[in-house]
């Protein structure tokens, strides 16, 4: 279930135990906030909620910044569902909500608006106008309205603290292990097939076209991929494998920014569906060729390659 806070939350849902920041991502540190609020809620008999920010703060301040998302509004409502969460709540970040003060974000907004009993935050979350409340003013806040918060420390991997920003540079630099080791999951971006223009099908290659919208961009060049496609027959669709280059087709003018998949022992229609396209290994950058032929000679050893490294999922 998906909630606006902008709204009234159902009688039901009110009590709840809140995990509250962005999780993009949702990565072990998120899971380990997550995971406290789920335990916090079912020993109490109380639902748990996982708030989320939308758009994230950095884009309502710097509007110009670079894409950077790791997960789509979608994507997190279904992971925190997977998580044990009975709702998602979601914080439109726009002039309004940055003018709450700290005090009116506990008090106003998390007690007397949504009826919280409790809330789990990792121990740098800072809210309200100015970023003026962090913990310790969470923990003074609550204490004065019957509002109970609790921390959860960082979490670390390979002698690192977890974060999106690791994971960030990890995808930057085609480093798919890492993100995947981090998010217990590899990096999967979402859109709706797109028409293009069909060069793909001329070499044998016929490629679904997506938007990368606003996701991070990982490094430029070719993957060996896995898709979740749609199919009538399985609610949850069917996987399938494929190699993908994601960039500027620079072998084509004029260039044009896609995720271009080609999936290996299946065709079909896909114009307007919604499909997920997981990263699993970066196999090389993206190349300007002199001819389509060398660069069908190229894509069928990538095919190849990718075959390879995603055998073991067979």
């Amino acid at each position: 279930m998906r909630l606006d806070a902008r709204n009234p939350i159902p009688d039901s849902l009110r009590g709840a135990i809140i995990a509250l920041g962005n999780f993009d991502g949702f990565h072990l540190g998120h899971q380990a906030v997550v995971g406290e609020a789920v335990r916090w809620a079912r020993a109490e008999g109380r639902p748990a909620i996982v708030a989320t920010f939308d758009p994230h703060p950095v884009r309502y301040f710097k509007p110009e910044a670079a894409p950077f998302r790791l997960t789509s509004l979608d994507q997190r409502e279904e992971l925190f569902a997977g998580a044990g969460a009975d709702a998602m709540l979601v914080f439109t970040f726009d002039a309004e909500f940055a003018a709450i003060t700290a005090e009116g974000f506990v008090e106003g907004l998390l007690r007397d608006h949504l009826g919280a009993a409790g809330v789990v935050t990792g121990v740098d979350f800072t809210f309200g106008k100015g970023r003026g409340g962090n913990l310790q003013l969470l923990s003074e806040l609550g204490a004065t309205c019957g509002l109970k918060a609790r921390a959860v420390g960082p979490v670390e991997e390979g002698g690192e603290v977890v974060s999106s920003s690791r994971i960030r540079q990890a995808l930057q630099s085609g480093d798919c292990a890492t993100a995947e080791r981090l998010m217990t999951r590899p990096f999967a971006i979402r859109g709706t097939v797109q028409h293009g223009d069909k060069l793909g099908r001329t070499i044998n290659f016929p490629t679904a076209n997506l938007d990368i919208g606003s996701y991070l961009r990982p490094r430029y060049g070719i993957y060996a991929v896995t898709a979740k496609i749609p199919d009538e027959r399985l609610p949850g669709g069917v996987e399938v494998q494929g190699a993908a280059n994601v960039g500027i087709r620079p072998t084509f003018d004029p260039p044009k920014e896609l995720l271009e998949p080609y999936f290996f022992d299946w065709s079909g229609d896909l114009y307007g569906a919604e499909i997920e396209v997981a990263f699993h290994h970066f196999l090389r950058p993206e190349a300007k060729f002199d001819s389509l032929d060398d660069l069908t000679r190229q894509m069928a050893k990538d095919c190849e390659e990718a075959k390879r490294l995603l055998s073991g999922r067979a």
